[in-house]
């Protein structure tokens, strides 16, 4: 008997004040396995990204969003990290005055309902720092408060590592970081994948998937997948260039 998706998106239409985004997505993701979403700027991807946490300012207009088998088509954000629903700003947000360790402290005692102290928060982080190789400091940093391009991203990776989330979605983490930045932030996604947590990982250049081989690669297209294939699809798609996939020219 087959098992259960950890994702499953079927038939997903979706607006943004009366304008039509996603025009029938259909994704099923497998624990462990790990997805990559390639279109060009304006497809429709962050949006998706944002719709699969539950942002309120996309309305779902035709199908559903089932995670662990439960349809979570109309829960809140919240309630989607309670359940081990994380996603990875394309832009991460700075919080002046409020710590890395204390808002992992806040978001932790969230997800999981247990009141954790400073000091176990800090042990913690720090296990995670330490395995992702991350400068102990950091932790003590106002959150995305004068941080690079490549810190916020590091940190987006930290709070994986402390949040353990069970589904993640990567919203073009590569976005804005040189070579050096995007190996150091793939390597510490690289080191979170296991057999049983799954990832989307949504990009529009083929350089993030050099770090992080996908099992399937999705061509996004004008709010739809257009086709999908294994890694090999990421190279064809750096050769073909994102035109060649558009309806009206025809599939690649």
């Amino acid at each position: 008997m087959a098992s259960t998706p950890l994702l499953q998106i079927k038939n997903l239409h979706a607006s943004v004040e009366g304008t039509p985004i996603l025009k029938g997505v259909d994704i099923t993701i497998n624990e462990g396995e790990t997805h990559a979403i390639m279109g060009p700027n304006g497809s429709g991807k962050s949006t998706l990204a944002n719709i699969l946490l539950g942002h309120p300012a996309y309305e779902i207009t035709q199908g559903t969003i089932t995670y662990k088998g439960e349809d979570v088509t109309e829960w809140a954000p919240e309630k989607r990290g309670q359940a081990g629903m994380f996603l990875g700003f394309q832009y991460p947000e700075e919080i002046p005055g409020v710590s890395v360790v204390n808002f992992l402290r806040t978001a932790l005692s969230n997800k999981t309902g247990t009141d954790f102290t400073v000091l176990e928060l800090r042990l913690k982080v720090m296990d995670a720092m330490r395995e992702l190789e991350m400068d102990p400091s950091f932790a003590d940093r106002y959150l995305n408060e004068g941080f690079s391009g490549g810190e916020r991203k590091r940190n987006e990776v930290l709070q994986m590592a402390v949040l353990e989330p069970d589904f993640a979605v990567l919203d073009e983490t590569d976005s804005g970081l040189d070579i050096d930045a995007l190996k150091t932030v793939a390597e510490g996604v690289e080191r979170l994948r296991t057999d049983t947590r799954g990832f989307l990982i949504i990009t529009h250049y083929q350089r993030m998937l050099d770090y992080i081989t996908p099992d399937v690669v999705h061509v996004f297209v004008d709010g739809r997948i257009v086709k999908s294939g294994d890694a090999a699809l990421a190279d064809t798609i750096e050769e073909a260039g994102y035109d060649a996939f558009r309806p009206e020219v025809g599939v690649v």
